[in-house]
């Protein structure tokens, strides 16, 4: 199963000409490593058989998922609310190898580097989305792993109440497809 593809035609299909256009020229620049697996150790995001899936087919479930029940946020596809979630979505690991995609193991701070990429080309997004938007996004991929994210000070302290919803449901999107809950048009 080629993941990368239907998450790219996933994209294509629900994200706005500019959106999707303004992701093929981030994805060419980003270390490709799709096929990699989603723990280099093997240790999480196992699925049931024991199988670790790779960054593609874990990004796929996510933007699979969201799309199904974005209306939840009163998103329809082909606009700007949808390709600020869906670029949330497909960014949120998009370094999880380091910068450069050859790191032997998982970067642990791989959250706080592609916010911090994010925030680097911060007027390239707001071509595409207002600053509001482009603020969520941000947000939503520097604090995607919850309370385990680089940057939260104070694990016990941490409370959701301090963050926008859509971030809650990318954190809630990578639980669910590393707990392999997440069930997609793909049947295996």
């Amino acid at each position: 199963m080629d993941y990368k593809e239907k998450l790219i035609a996933l994209l294509e299909e629900n994200m706005t000409e500019k959106g999707f256009k303004l992701w093929q020229g981030i994805n060419q620049r980003l270390p490709d490593i799709w096929e990699k697996p989603t723990s280099s150790t093997g240790k999480w995001h196992r699925k049931a058989n024991g199988r670790v899936p790779s960054c593609a087919e874990h990004t796929y479930e996510m933007l699979y998922a969201a799309v199904k029940v974005y209306r939840l946020f009163k998103i329809n596809p082909k606009t700007q609310d949808a390709d600020k979630l869906l670029f949330a979505i497909a960014l949120h690991d998009s370094l999880k190898y380091g910068q450069f995609g050859n790191r032997p193991h998982t970067d642990t701070q791989h959250d706080k580097s592609a916010a911090d990429m994010i925030k680097g080309n911060r007027e390239t997004f707001l071509k595409i989305l207002n600053e509001d938007q482009y603020q969520e996004m941000e947000e939503a991929v520097r604090f995607h792993s919850g309370q385990w994210s680089t940057q939260v000070s104070n694990i016990d302290s941490f409370t959701w109440d301090d963050y926008k919803p859509y971030t809650l449901f990318v954190h809630m999107l990578d639980m669910m497809s590393t707990a392999d809950i997440i069930q997609t048009d793909v049947r295996e």
